[in-house]
């Protein structure tokens, strides 16, 4: 039994022999068999070929400018604004005046003001004002640069004179005044008679104009504007008749005058009925 497990591994080793001896006479026969040739063909992207002429200069060839054509999808009309019809004022017409006689042309409504121009038969002018509290008109004559009251009746008036606007009086818009208006005024009530005095105003004697009263009064029921005046400095004490019975207080204002115009004007401290 053991002489039979000797026997066979000795046979399966000379089979191997075998076997090697046969691939190694089956390697150097392909040895000898001659192999064709095999030529590579490169690629055309692995080929660089190198010559010696200059590479060409680049020429730029600019592209076409486009112009770029905008069509408008709408057309606008314009609209015509018809121009406004333009209506002239018609100037105003003033009322005219001629001077009737001899007259004065005065800084206030009433005699009581100073006298600002001379006038003679034949001036003429227009009327450019009237006071709500007086008949005299507020005239510029063709022969001064200023506007001055005159009375009604030295006048002739063409036209008509409502037409023409109110005037409010300022006096210290006339000249000027260099002594002030005067002072401690006082007013003392007896019955229906009203005394107004004041201190004296010293002024030279070629200022000298004296003072002027600007009251409104009652009388007979019916509120009165009432002026008066007096020429010199030296007349301190007024008198008035003031009754009850008006609807508007009794008031009044005192001025001093002179050649160059009115003072501020100086309250007087009415006593009421």
């Amino acid at each position: 039994m053991g002489k039979a497990e000797f026997r066979r591994p000795k046979m399966k080793l000379h089979r191997i022999y075998f076997l090697f001896i046969l691939l190694f006479v089956l390697g150097c026969a392909q040895l000898s068999i001659p192999q064709p040739s095999q030529t590579t063909t490169p690629l055309a992207t692995d080929t660089l070929v190198f010559t010696d002429t200059p590479p060409p200069t680049d020429t730029f060839t600019s592209l076409p400018t486009f112009t770029r054509m905008f069509t408008p999808t709408r057309t606008f009309t314009p609209s015509i604004t018809p121009s406004p019809t333009i209506s002239l004022t018609p100037t105003f017409a003033f009322p005219t005046v001629t001077v009737n006689k001899q007259a004065h042309c005065r800084y206030g409504p009433s005699v009581a003001y100073l006298h600002a121009a001379d006038l003679y038969s034949g001036d003429i002018g227009t009327v450019r004002g009237r006071y709500i509290y007086s008949t005299w008109l507020y005239v510029r004559f063709d022969k001064l640069n200023y506007s001055c009251w005159v009375a009604p009746t030295v006048v002739d008036v063409v036209g008509d004179i409502t037409t023409v606007n109110y005037t409010q009086l300022n006096l210290q818009s006339i000249g000027s005044n260099m002594y002030g208006p005067p002072e401690n005024v006082t007013a003392v009530r007896d019955g229906d008679q009203v005394t107004i005095t004041w201190d004296q105003v010293e002024m030279t004697l070629d200022d000298d104009r004296g003072y002027l009263l600007e009251l409104f009064v009652c009388q007979n029921t019916v509120y009165l504007w009432w002026t008066d005046s007096y020429p010199d400095q030296y007349s301190t004490s007024y008198s008035v008749r003031d009754e009850a019975g008006c609807a508007q207080p009794s008031s009044g204002l005192l001025y001093t005058v002179e050649k160059h115009g009115f003072s501020e004007p100086a309250m007087i401290p009415w006593p009421q009925p």
